[in-house]
């Protein structure tokens, strides 16, 4: 605003001057010329007169006596103050945008830094169930072990026992021989078939997506066993009480049929 003002008193001075030059370079004669010429023009229009514009009185500004007034120094001190704001906002503009960069900088490594300690967690998690796996391994390799071991020896204290009470008990001790022997084969059999359906779960080499697609396929296998689990249980219900059922059936026909003797239903004489 200041310097809107400032110009405008430039502007104004100069038009003074201007004005007062023009005035002295005129001779007297010219002078009379125009005022007689202006007389004329005046009693012309008499009879129709006109409305004067009002002009505001012009305040020329207050020069100091013997300054002279260096418009051009004003200018330039002007353009180097508007150069000097324009400096300013540069910088300004420059300083912001090297702070977000560098708050981005800093955002980019604190995102990588937790998938680096994210990723330690779930290898750290891994390495811990690989070794619950492998003590449950080994804790049910033991306990097996030692059942074995116990096997044996209470065969061989019976063994022991059987021989010295008599040969008469030979045939029980071949056939709980057998029978032993058929446990065992039986036993062999369950564990050759889970040995089997047991899978190496090889996931050292899996990244993040690759271990939740295989917790979400072991999840919907786990879900399907127990799915067939439940109908297989339901099926065995079903079947346990249709023989019943039928048992029941069986025994109310032998009870009342007419004639009926001893006879031997479900195990049991009647």
């Amino acid at each position: 605003m200041r310097d809107e003002v400032v110009e405008t008193e430039e502007e104004e001075a100069r038009e003074e001057a201007n004005t007062r030059t023009h005035r002295e370079s005129h001779s007297p004669r010219e002078v009379q010329g125009e005022a007689r010429n202006s007389s004329a023009s005046h009693a012309g229009c008499a009879e129709m007169p006109r409305p004067r514009p009002v002009v505001p009185p012009l305040i020329p500004p207050k020069i100091p006596e013997g300054e002279r007034v260096d418009f051009d120094d004003i200018h330039r001190k002007r353009m180097e103050k508007d150069l000097l704001e324009l400096q300013t906002l540069i910088d300004v503009h420059f300083e912001q945008r090297k702070k977000e960069e560098e708050e981005l900088i800093a955002l980019k490594e604190r995102i990588e830094r937790r998938r680096a300690e994210r990723a330690e967690q779930q290898r750290f998690r891994t390495e811990k169930e690989r070794e619950r796996q492998a003590k449950l391994a080994e804790e049910k390799m033991r306990k097996e072990e030692e059942e074995a071991k116990k096997r044996a020896e209470d065969d061989a204290k019976k063994k022991k026992v059987l021989s010295n009470m008599g040969a008469h008990f030979g045939g029980y001790l071949v056939k709980a021989e057998q029978k032993r022997g058929k446990r065992q084969t039986g036993r062999e059999m369950k564990l050759r078939i889970l040995s089997e359906r047991k899978k190496p779960l090889n996931i050292d080499h899996m990244g993040e997506d690759q271990l939740r697609e295989k917790a979400q396929e072991l999840s919907d296998w786990i879900h399907q066993l127990e799915s067939e689990k439940f109908d297989l249980m339901e099926k065995l219900k079903q079947q346990k009480y249709e023989i019943n059922v039928l048992y029941n059936r069986i025994s109310h026909a032998q009870k009342f049929r007419k004639g009926a003797g001893k006879g031997r239903v479900g195990g049991r004489w009647k």
